[in-house]
């Protein structure tokens, strides 16, 4: 009986210890499907890396076109708030233009008439009335920063005199105003009107 048991522990100890055929094969297959598998994700791998790189590409490109058009649209919000500002203050400053121009023609009527020789005491008062008046003018428009453009004996100034006449004239140098047509205007740092006037060669 002990030889019985003995020689069947020693068959399942042979079964246990010999391989079946092909299990020497086994191995390599697995490793073979196991290297294939580790290539495949690499490569899958390698792709997703390169789509990954190329989407953070564009995305920056896209972020950086943005970056850009929010820059040009700020550029533009405070140019437009200069621009805004500046007509603010030329309208406040130049506030007056309009009704200062409409009255230079009748300053220039002012200034014909009391030119003008008085022949008795009634016109002599009438005179002094139109001088009193045309003073007031002068004062109402210089309170606005309005003021007469010198010209008689001034070097002749393009953007101050308008020439419409020349002479030679010994008593004064070359390019010296000599006469006055007409006064000319400007308020503040603005001409509103220039001086015509006679200029010498």
């Amino acid at each position: 009986m002990l030889a019985e048991e003995k020689d069947t522990l020693n068959q399942e100890l042979n079964e246990q210890t010999n391989e079946p055929e092909g299990t020497e094969n086994e191995a390599p297959i697995e490793e073979v499907f196991a290297e294939a598998e580790a290539g495949t994700d690499e490569g899958s791998t390698d792709a997703e890396l390169t789509a990954a790189k190329a989407k953070i590409a564009e995305l920056e490109g896209k972020l950086e076109e943005e970056e850009n058009r929010i820059y040009r649209l700020q550029a533009d919000f405070e140019n437009s708030r200069r621009r805004a500002r500046l007509d603010l203050e030329a309208s406040e400053k130049y506030r007056a233009q309009s009704l200062i121009s409409d009255l230079l023609p009748a300053i220039d009527n002012f200034e014909r008439a009391l030119q003008m020789e008085a022949e008795n005491e009634q016109a002599k008062s009438i005179l002094q009335g139109m001088e009193m008046v045309y003073r007031s003018l002068l004062e109402a428009i210089k309170k606005e920063g309005a003021e007469q453009i010198e010209a008689v004996g001034k070097e002749f100034d393009p953007h101050l005199h308008q020439a419409v006449m020349q002479v030679e004239d010994g008593n004064f140098d070359s390019n010296i105003v000599v006469e006055e047509f007409q006064k000319g205007y400007k308020l503040k740092d603005r001409v509103i009107r220039p001086s015509m006037v006679k200029v010498n060669q």
